[in-house]
C-alpha cells in the first residue's frame, strides 16, 4: 500500500466533523502502534502480521518526516528535526527487526512518547 492510499484509509476512516487534526493524529499512531504491539507479542508465528504493521508503521512515519519537511508546517525548526530523526531512526530499526536482528520494543516505544507528547498538547490547548 502506499503512503498515500495509507493516509487516505487512516485519515478517510477517521474523519469526523469534531476531531481536531492533533486527535486524528493521535488515533491514527494509536492504530498502528496497537497492531504493532499485537503483531509482536504472537512471536515467530506472527511474522507476517508483524511485517505488515512495521510497514504501517514505516509508512505513517514516512508521512510525518515528508510534513515536518515542508516549508509550511508550523511545528517549531527544533522538533521538526527531532521528528525527522525519528522517522530516520524507525526506517533502519524496523529494517533490523524484519531481518531479526532487533527487537520491536523500540518502535513500540518510539510511538508511545509520541503519543504522550499529542496527548500533553491537547491537554494543554
Amino acid at each position: 500500500m502506499t503512503p498515500n492510499a495509507l493516509a487516505k484509509r487512516a485519515y478517510g476512516q477517521a474523519a469526523a466533523p469534531t476531531k481536531s487534526t492533533g486527535k486524528l493524529e493521535y488515533d491514527v499512531i494509536a492504530r498502528v502502534t496497537h497492531k504493532l504491539k499485537q503483531a509482536a507479542m504472537q512471536g515467530k508465528r506472527g511474522f507476517p502480521l508483524l511485517a505488515e504493521a512495521i510497514h504501517e508503521n514505516r509508512s505513517l512515519w514516512t508521512l510525518l518526516a515528508v510534513d515536518v519537511a515542508g516549508d509550511e508546517n508550523g511545528l517549531p525548526e527544533q522538533l521538526r528535526a527531532q521528528i525527522f530523526y525519528l522517522a530516520e531512526f524507525t526506517d533502519h530499526h524496523s529494517a533490523k527487526v524484519l531481518a531479526g536482528d532487533a527487537n520491536v520494543r523500540p518502535l513500540l516505544e518510539v510511538n508511545t512518547a509520541i503519543l504522550r507528547g499529542l496527548r500533553s498538547g491537547a491537554a494543554a490547548a
